[in-house]
């Protein structure tokens, strides 16, 4: 959206904005001939002080890529996070080798392709830095910026695209989930004991946790054997909850992720 003011065109402005020494329909000739000629459907401006003053349309053009290039570093940072390992990081998900990763260390798999588009990204970032001092140097009715602007912007552009492209064919496509190391994670983590809420209440829950994690054992280990003991109360009857009910509750963990009050209805 933000690319539509790019289209408007203040050719013919001439002096400030007034038009002067130009045929009156100049302007509106020389964009409809521009779009013939580029195929680009480009239009008036309807004010061409404004257009001779102002580079915001291009400013405007340059934050959307700027905020494109935020989005693309955080998901860069998360590849990188969820890919380290094997031993000491969180090896969630394994990327492809595209190069030797180490001379000193056999089989190191470097997140090459994450790295490249965070630096690719701070690079469009600091574009956009450029292009923002350009919009805001005119001076009264003109700003002649536009060079390093122009440059920048294209320069944003062209960078995006590249790494995006590498990005997504040498790395995203050959993407593998360490599902095994991901489900082992999943069921050392206290949020499991949301699973049990429904059965057990959040105070009860609340203990399980501190228990699970001060004897080093998993949420669901420590439910089963108090269920098994019969030392699980259910939150809403005057009975213990059996092992199989634990069980159940903890057998899909996926229904954590579909929202509402768990043990009721979803997307409440």
């Amino acid at each position: 959206r933000s690319a539509e003011g790019l289209r408007r065109l203040g050719i013919g402005g001439t002096a400030t904005g007034s038009g002067l020494n130009a045929h009156p329909e100049y302007h509106t000739r020389m964009v409809r001939r521009l779009s013939e000629l580029t195929g680009l459907e480009l239009h008036t401006s309807d004010n061409l002080f404004e257009s001779m003053q102002s580079l915001a349309d291009a400013a405007d053009f340059s934050a959307s890529l700027r905020t494109l290039a935020i989005t693309l570093t955080r998901i860069a940072n998360d590849f990188r996070l969820l890919s380290s390992g094997p031993s000491t990081g969180l090896d969630e998900i394994r990327l492809p080798a595209v190069q030797p990763g180490s001379s000193i260390m056999p089989g190191k798999v470097n997140p090459v392709l994450a790295e490249m588009l965070n630096m690719a990204m701070y690079h469009v970032q600091g574009c956009d830095l450029t292009i923002s001092l350009a919009a805001q140097a005119g001076q009264l009715e003109l700003n002649v910026m536009m060079p390093i602007l122009a440059h920048n912007l294209f320069e944003s552009m062209q960078v995006t695209i590249g790494a995006v492209r590498a990005f997504t064919e040498k790395c995203v496509l050959g993407l593998q989930a360490n599902r095994s190391k991901a489900e082992g994670w999943l069921e050392k983590n206290a949020i499991v004991v949301t699973a049990l809420n429904p059965l057990i209440g959040y105070a009860a829950g609340a203990r399980l946790v501190k228990e699970a994690l001060a004897s080093d054992r998993t949420v669901g280990q420590v439910a089963l054997e108090k269920a098994a003991a019969g030392e699980l109360k259910h939150r809403d009857q005057d009975r213990p909850v059996t092992e199989q009910e634990v069980a159940t509750a903890l057998s899909d963990m996926r229904r954590l992720t579909e929202g509402g009050i768990f043990g009721g209805s979803a997307g409440g």
